[in-house]
């Protein structure tokens, strides 16, 4: 969700270190400006709570070497004040190291305080005890409310000054944010919420950090806050201020994963077309949203059912590898949007209209110009007469023309490897336990009551269904609501066919009735809120109901998600239903009146509340303290609720990351060396429908349009940083909640397999393995008008003899090289047309 400027600062190519002292940070209508010069700012988001220190040098040095020059970062309220005036700036909540980091690498930053922040966080970032203040209203003008915010909002900004963080003190900061996609609720507050967006205004300003502040989303942002655009494309946004530039602060890379849903995809050309798109039109800031996006550690998923994966189809996935070609075609384009940064962030500005969507945008300044040819038609190619020279633009691209006679680039036009990830075995543990790892288990079993009919460890008890976050403060997924009631054996629902009907929102319930277990059911196709229904069987006498309600992540997006409710609702009813005399019913002739029933309601019944697993206030998922407790290592269940189980393992060899093989269990939750991974749930499958081998970049995209893995796991490997691991001496512990089978789980790490191009003449390939891995063979190779795509390429009608013996020369044995695609460098062709390069390596 990001903003205006024109600096692109690209690693490698261009050394540039960021000055230990004061900068002047402010803004005119075109661009942000640093010292008096007007910037572009490429930027990008990478959230430090959702990777790890030991990642934080490698994602930053990566995010500089793809061509940017600024990282953005959401600050997550609920992670940092958990607990009311309890503050947590450790491990992987560094804020202050993160920036560092950043700063380390010679890199702006923008902070993103919000402290709403969205980002599929739970609840959106709010910490749940906030709910619980009498008399509070999240998000609209209200005095509660309003202090908690300036509080949280005043402890970062203090810390960032402390630190000498912002830009104006010598820091990395060079823009802030206060409050995040308001404008998209602000409907359903009324005036109150106009109240409150100046009040946000002007707490922001208050604090005086020397740079300007931003609103996203935000379209009547009062002055001198700076609107954004958020969204797939913002080349037609334009600033509510004229003296405001044109700034990007989220371009969706991709979108976010559910439980139950498919892989989202958003292509290279399409992400770069939307980009050339915007700088063509007068944009100076634009932000990434991802460009790393990373892992829901913990319980952080907000939803309901955002998975543990963040990947978000980011330039950098969520392990920290080049997600390839899409890095590379960008670092192309930021390269090349840096060369001009002087013309377009000062020059005068004209457009040619060629008709059927094609526009020509010339700027000129200082005796220069550059120029963006842009066809933003979905089906037909443009050709079109610049200048007396006819260039033809593909469908749906941008062409950019540095000196306004020479393309450079076209988004359309990829010039990079596509990086074919693989899993491999883990060796360390091969070595060692060759018929896989070795498990011990410990039963959670369910809450009841003891034989005087009490519930130990219990919250409280009252005559109501209480909501289930309002209970547990969010400090557990888990909340058991219990209760018992007597039946007579003259009560009339006895002998009846009888059923439990709860209605819950849940997201997950299981029931038990007289100590059985008599169900379980998760809500499914975005349907949060249902009625479980079992038959069950009552005695005469005492009758307990045992109720296991599960959350899978809070709300965190839309007007007043705040309310959205969770738990078990009610009713909670026991239905007795009888067929009454058949000649009786064949005579009424309706089934209404044929079956005869009898409803017991437990909704005001003595509700006893008792929060979390005994598991987790043991506190197993941790090494410290779970061996105080008895563990199994015969007769391992599988397929059973509720089992606690753990294992050991060797950090697999080399660098390349860590990713566990959870297939085979069903949902739970798992922790590496007492480190929560997240939650996992790979028995939930995605729908078989809506995915395609293929995809066309050209239109307009959204997060249904490009899709995979159908049928499949909605997630089956878990990110397991480096950070986590201690060498030799590994433990992981699930907690499986549905039932599953352990003995198939295994740990891998993941790399490129191989990679494949099809690059236009007259660009220089970069080809690459990773994590020390080399280039081993040149599978395929053919210069000159090659057939086919990535994994099925074919010889064409021409090509250059000596292709194949200059490349396996240039990389074979080396981790990457560099192949510059030419005839002078690979031989003649004889072919008519532009030759192309078509290769796969296997690494």
């Amino acid at each position: 969700m990001a903003s205006s400027s024109i600096f692109l600062l690209i690693s490698a190519f261009f050394l540039f270190t960021l000055p230990l002292f004061a900068l002047n940070v402010s803004h005119d209508g075109r661009a942000i400006t640093i010292d008096g010069e007007r910037r572009i700012l490429l930027s990008g988001s990478i959230h430090y709570p959702r990777s790890t220190p030991g990642m934080w040098p490698s994602l930053i040095k990566q995010a500089k070497e793809g061509g940017l020059n600024t990282i953005e970062t959401y600050v997550f309220w609920n992670a940092h004040e958990a607990q009311r005036r309890q503050y947590d700036f450790s491990g992987n909540l560094d804020l202050i190291r993160f920036l560092k980091t950043i700063q380390d690498e010679g890199l702006y930053a923008v902070l993103r305080i919000g402290p709403y922040v969205c980002a599929e966080w739970n609840y959106g970032g709010f910490p749940v005890w906030l709910h619980n203040i009498p008399g509070i209203k999240f998000r609209t003008k209200n005095d509660v409310f309003m202090n908690e915010m300036s509080n949280f909002t005043t402890v970062i900004v203090d810390m960032m000054k402390h630190e000498k963080l912002f830009a104006s003190q010598g820091g990395p900061i060079i823009i802030s944010q206060i409050e995040n996609e308001y404008g998209n609720v602000i409907g359903s507050y009324g005036n109150d919420g106009k109240e409150y967006v100046q009040w946000c205004a002007n707490l922001a300003q208050s604090y005086q950090t020397g740079g300007p502040w931003v609103m996203c989303q935000q379209s009547d942002a009062p002055s001198p806050m700076i609107n954004t655009c958020n969204g797939w494309y913002c080349d037609q946004f334009t600033p509510n201020n004229p003296s405001s530039p044109k700034m990007w602060t989220e371009n969706w890379t991709g979108w976010f994963k559910g439980w139950g849903l498919q892989d989202p995809h958003r292509t290279t050309e399409d992400l770069a077309y939307a980009v050339a798109r915007f700088f063509q039109y007068g944009g100076t800031f634009q932000n990434y949203y991802m460009y790393h996006g990373g892992t829901n550690f913990g319980r952080t998923s907000g939803g309901p059912y955002i998975t543990t994966s963040y990947d978000y189809d980011a330039p950098l996935d969520e392990y920290g590898n080049l997600n390839q070609p899409k890095w590379g075609h960008l670092k192309q384009l930021h390269l090349l949007l840096k060369s001009m940064e002087k013309v377009l962030t000062h020059g005068s500005v004209r457009s040619i209209e060629y008709g059927n969507k094609t526009t020509a945008t010339i700027y000129s300044y200082d005796g220069k110009s550059s120029c963006f040819f842009g066809n933003g038609n979905a089906e037909e190619d443009a050709t079109i007469n610049f200048e007396n020279t006819i260039y033809t633009v593909p469908a749906w691209s941008v062409t950019i023309l540095p000196d306004c006679f020479t393309e450079v680039y076209n988004t359309a036009k990829v010039n990079s490897q596509t990086s074919v990830m693989v899993k491999k075995e883990n060796a360390a543990d091969d070595l060692e336990e060759p018929f896989g790892l070795k498990w011990q288990w410990r039963d959670e079993g369910f809450e009841h009551s003891n034989k005087n009919g009490l519930i130990e460890d219990s919250l409280m008890t009252v005559e109501q269904l209480l909501e289930q976050k309002s209970v547990t403060n969010d400090t557990s997924d888990y909340l058991w609501y219990i209760t018992s009631f007597n039946v007579k054996n003259t009560d009339p629902i006895l002998g009846k066919d009888t059923t439990l009907q709860v209605k819950t929102g849940g997201h997950i319930i299981h029931a038990f009735v007289n100590g059985r277990h008599v169900g379980s059911q998760h809500a499914q196709n975005g349907k949060y809120n249902f009625t479980f229904e079992s038959k069950i069987k009552l005695n005469v006498g005492r009758n307990e109901i045992v109720l296991l309600s599960v959350t899978v992540g809070l709300a965190h997006y839309g007007p007043n998600f705040d309310l959205v409710q969770t738990g078990i609702s009610g009713p909670v009813n026991i239905v007795g239903r009888e067929r009454i005399d058949d000649d009786l019913a064949q005579k009424l002739g309706d089934e209404k009146y044929i079956m005869q029933e009898v409803t017991k309601e437990l909704a005001f019944n003595k509700w006893t509340y008792k929060i979390g697993l005994r598991g987790e206030r043991q506190q197993l998922h941790d090494p410290l303290h779970s061996h105080r407790w008895r563990w199994f290592g015969d007769n391992l269940p599988t397929n059973k609720m509720f089992v606690w189980y753990k294992t050991t393992f060797k950090a697999p060899t080399g660098s390349d990351p860590v990713a566990v093989d959870l297939m085979g269990l069903g949902k739970g939750h798992a922790w590496v060396n007492g480190h929560s991974i997240g939650r996992y749930w790979p028995s939930y499958l995605a729908s078989e429908d809506g995915c395609s081998p293929t995809c066309d970049y050209r239109g307009e995209y959204s997060n249904g349009k490009c899709m995979t893995n159908c049928g499949k796991p909605s997630q089956r490997w878990y990110h397991v940083p480096r950070d986590f691991l201690n060498g030799d001496d590994n433990t992981l512990v699930v907690f499986e909640e549905f039932g599953g089978n352990p003995w198939n789980v295994k740990f891998q790490t993941v790399t490129v397999g191989s990679a494949c191009a099809n690059a236009y003449e007259g660009n220089t390939l970069e080809l690459a393995c990773q994590g020390g891995n080399v280039i081993s063979q040149i599978r395929f190779a053919s210069f000159g008008s090659p057939k086919g795509a990535c994994g099925s390429f074919g010889a064409g009608k021409c090509e250059s003899p000596s292709a194949l013996s200059a490349i396996q020369k240039a990389c074979i044995g080396k981790e990457r090289c560099s192949i510059d695609v030419s005839e002078s460098y690979l031989g003649p062709t004889g072919c008519k047309e532009t030759n192309k390069l078509a290769i796969e390596i296997i690494c």
